[in-house]
């Protein structure tokens, strides 16, 4: 048909030689409906087809199209010798000017044509044929439509639509025209392609309805829009003859020639259905679960079946599987809270959103199809739901109406179990002008909540593990004030990987006596939960052995008798140091460990300090050696594992130079300064261990905020050192703490004097961020909180004491042990 024509039907202009077009007409017309896949093959040959071409389905499928088609100029292929296997075409009035091969060449546009062929020795046709070339992900490429002329022209003849003297007959293309019945013809497009899923065939008949419809040209005034009806009888009439072939195909009868057609039609809606669901349920399958995130996953399975199986999705959790953890065996009851975690829907926006949030936590009541489903584990189907029901839902959302939102729809309640043991449930709700749910949507749903429930499964049982590993990493991590006596430290701490988010790698910060700190950072060997333990292990001895004021050469050598009695299947690294800020120095020791970064405030310098190796701990039997470094005030000190250095094709050096001249970039804070350093070497990519960091600002303590006496072992030496205390307390401009300091160092020197044997009792007071006072006497014995009764005149001190200070405590030295306690000060 000549599209400028039709162009001026639809806009009301006279056609062809000026005369004015009549409104079209809507013809019923039986369709033989072929798709060519990619390579030219067969992908889908309909019942209509078979009739038409008088080929079963089973010969055609997979055959070259061109030796099946009468499709000229169209498909590679078709040429004189293709026209010749057919007996020959004749009269082939293409209207496809200018166009390529769909498959050896390109089809850009629509094409129509007619051809005569032969397809038997008793049977010849004149068929009208369209042609749409298709775009998109999927395998098929080209829907060729086709009917048979001369029952056209014969209808025509007979009185049929358009009934006036038939000149010729062309097929062609009505883009975008209105005309009766095109809302039916819109709506029974996917009919014609029953074998293939809702989604492909979908994605073709929006093609079609662009490209444009079907249409006849019996005159040059006569126009019918071709709607697909292959010529069947109704459909209850349908229905009947199908019954009649099923029956005796299942007795075993021959078949009547006029059922058979009703009998294969009926086998391949049966056969489309189910591959319909099966197609559907392995197009969930793929785009559930692609990651392990529990809310992500929650999200895909309800995204996944709204609309196409359902209009409306909610999904309900338990309230243990929402938070990542484990939760009591045995069936859910009515004190079970489940939480609602995703809700799509196609109705118009917010209209669930205020009734039924996403977050909310409630129980159901045993006499609900919900709490049915939840503790029998299996689909609970309601085809409609009526007032009643509505009414008993409502009823469970106290002043919320949510009938509006579920009275006359169907309803299919699907468990997500895994395991044999309930997750949550999916409420899946059809509105009411759509099919309502049936035993095959059950199967299905039932099918559905499996694999949905098993990931889900996954991603709970993901989440409760990196949950554990969370939280075993964060207790055996410390968290470090960032300001101790005379010194700011800032820490990192990087997992090497996303599984398995624990490691070896471990810092640590100890306060010692005498305003000192003690600097660790060590590095077990491996990965994963074994090296995780050992790492424990060896922290807390560090811990320990620091407290008792080892020098860092010796608490190393210990630390290697320990981890050989803990077992040879671990080494590790280690680096310990001492920072006294009073006498500006530090004292480090190195047990296999890369060496730290010092960097200068002076000049803002940076360089690797010059430290004996040492062996890895639990090597057994190698020295250990430390060194004195003398450092300044605004001085930091940058000690990090293996894992943020080093990668793999590249010398250590290179990581160790990056190191030095990241530690040196000026910052704004500490922690600025950390961040700086782990973007430096983080650019370079390819790291897969973990990562643990301690960067120290060494800022000292001016000689003029300590203070210091020595006491003779004298009971009256308490008053002096009361005194003493209050007059330097003055001296400092802290006269307002100078009362509490003054009874807490009574209290602590008193008891010195009592315990002490034969050396001095040593007093000190230490101006920083906060007023330290330390005692020291040569008992070794610690001492300990009592609990005093009305009459006795001991064991009150250190509960006077513990009571005044911030905090407290006592620690083992070499010649006995030190009490100290620290008073708030005001900020400055």
């Amino acid at each position: 048909m000549d599209h400028g024509t039709e162009r001026d039907a639809a806009q009301g202009r006279p056609a062809g030689r000026g005369a004015p077009p009549p409104g079209p007409v809507t013809g019923r017309v039986p369709l033989a409906v072929v798709v060519v896949d990619r390579d030219g093959l067969v992908s889908h040959w309909s019942s209509g087809a078979r009739r038409l071409f008088r080929l079963p389905r089973q010969e055609a499928i997979g055959r070259p199209a061109p030796d099946l088609l009468p499709v000229s100029g169209v498909l590679s292929g078709t040429t004189a010798e293709a026209d010749a296997a057919y007996g020959g075409y004749a009269d082939d009035d293409g209207l496809g000017p200018g166009l390529e091969s769909s498959l050896g060449g390109r089809l850009s546009y629509p094409a129509a044509g007619r051809a005569r062929l032969t397809v038997s020795a008793a049977h010849r046709v004149d068929v009208l044929w369209w042609a749409y070339p298709l775009v998109g992900p999927g395998p098929e490429r080209l829907l060729v439509l086709a009917a048979d002329a001369d029952a056209l022209v014969r209808h025509h003849a007979d009185g049929g639509a358009g009934a006036a003297p038939v000149e010729r007959i062309a097929p062609g293309f009505a883009l975008h025209t209105d005309f009766p019945g095109s809302d039916e013809l819109a709506r029974r497009l996917p009919e014609i392609l029953p074998s293939m899923s809702v989604g492909e065939s979908a994605r073709i008949v929006a093609q079609v309805l662009e490209l444009g419809y079907p249409v006849l040209e019996f005159s040059q005034s006569d126009r019918v829009p071709v709607t697909p009806d292959w010529g069947v009888p109704r459909r209850a009439e349908r229905r009947a003859r199908r019954e009649r072939a099923a029956r005796a195909l299942a007795a075993g009868e021959p078949v009547p020639d006029e059922l058979r057609d009703e009998a294969e039609d009926a086998e391949d809606l049966e056969y489309a259905a189910v591959r319909e669901r099966l197609e559907f349920l392995n197009e969930v399958s793929g785009r559930i679960g692609t990651s392990l995130d529990l809310a992500r996953t929650v999200v895909e399975v309800s995204k996944a079946v709204v609309p196409r199986f359902t209009d409306v999705a909610g999904t309900y959790l338990r309230e243990q599987v929402v938070a990542g953890e484990g939760f009591p065996d045995g069936v859910p009851d009515t004190t079970t809270m489940w939480h609602r975690v995703a809700l799509e829907h196609t109705d118009e926006p917010g209209r669930w959103d205020d009734v039924v949030p996403v977050g909310e936590a409630m129980p159901f009541p045993a006499h609900t199809p919900f709490f049915q489903c939840m503790t029998s584990g299996e689909p609970v189907l309601v085809r409609r739901v009526t007032e009643e029901m509505g009414h008993a839902v409502a009823s469970q959302f106290e002043k919320r109406d949510i009938r509006p939102l579920i009275t006359g729809r169907s309803m299919l309640l699907v468990p997500l179990k895994a395991r044999q043991v309930v997750l949550g449930f999916m409420i899946l709700l059809r509105h009411p002008e759509r099919p309502v749910f049936n035993d095959m949507d059950r199967v299905t749903g039932a099918e559905l909540a499996a694999r949905a429930g098993l990931v889900l499964d996954n991603a709970r049982m993901y989440t409760y593990q990196e949950n554990v590993a969370e939280t075993l990493q964060d207790s055996m991590l410390p968290h470090i004030p960032d300001h101790l006596a005379g010194c700011d430290i800032a820490t990192r701490y990087l997992p090497g990987t996303l599984l398995g988010r624990v490691g070896g790698d471990w810092f640590d910060a100890v306060k010692l006596p005498g305003a000192r700190t003690a600097l660790v950072v060590g590095d077990v060997m491996g990965h994963g939960l074994n090296s995780a333990a050992m790492m424990g292990q060896l922290r807390t001895a560090v811990q320990t052995m620091a407290g008792l004021d080892l020098p860092p050469a010796q608490l190393l050598r210990k630390l290697d008798d320990l981890a050989q009695r803990l077992g040879d299947t671990h080494l590790a690294t280690c680096l310990y140091a001492v920072y006294d800020p009073i006498a500006g120095e530090l004292r480090l020791a190195n047990a296999g460990h890369i060496p730290p970064v010092l960097v200068r405030a002076a000049d803002g310098g940076s360089e690797l300090i010059d430290l004996p190796t040492g062996a890895p701990i639990g090597v057994g039997g190698v020295p250990f050696e430390s060194v004195r470094v003398r450092v300044e005030p605004g001085d930091r000190l940058v000690m990090c594992t293996d894992g943020l250095v080093e990668m793999r094709g590249e010398d250590i050096g290179v990581g160790l130079a990056t190191l030095c001249e990241s530690a040196a970039h000026p910052a704004a804070s500490m922690d600025d300064a950390c961040d700086t350093v782990i973007r430096a070497l983080g650019a370079r990519g390819g790291r897969k261990d973990d990562v643990a960091l301690l960067m120290t600002r060494l800022r000292g303590i001016e000689p003029d905020a300590v203070a210091e006496w020595r006491l003779a072992l004298d009971p009256a030496e308490a008053g002096r050192a009361r005194a003493a205390v209050r007059e330097q307390l003055h001296d400092w401009g802290l006269g307002k703490q100078a009362a509490g300091a003054e009874l807490m160092a009574g209290e602590l020197v008193t008891n010195a004097l009592r315990h002490s044997h034969a050396r001095p009792v040593v007093l000190r007071l230490v101006r920083a961020d906060t007023l330290l006072c330390e005692v020291d006497d040569d008992d070794h014995e610690l001492p300990a909180l009592k609990a005093a009764g009305p009459l006795d005149e001991a064991g009150r001190g250190l509960r006077v004491v513990s009571t005044l200070a911030r905090e407290w405590g006592a620690s083992r030295t070499r010649t006995g042990k030190t009490v100290w306690c620290e008073l708030t000060l005001p900020r400055r």
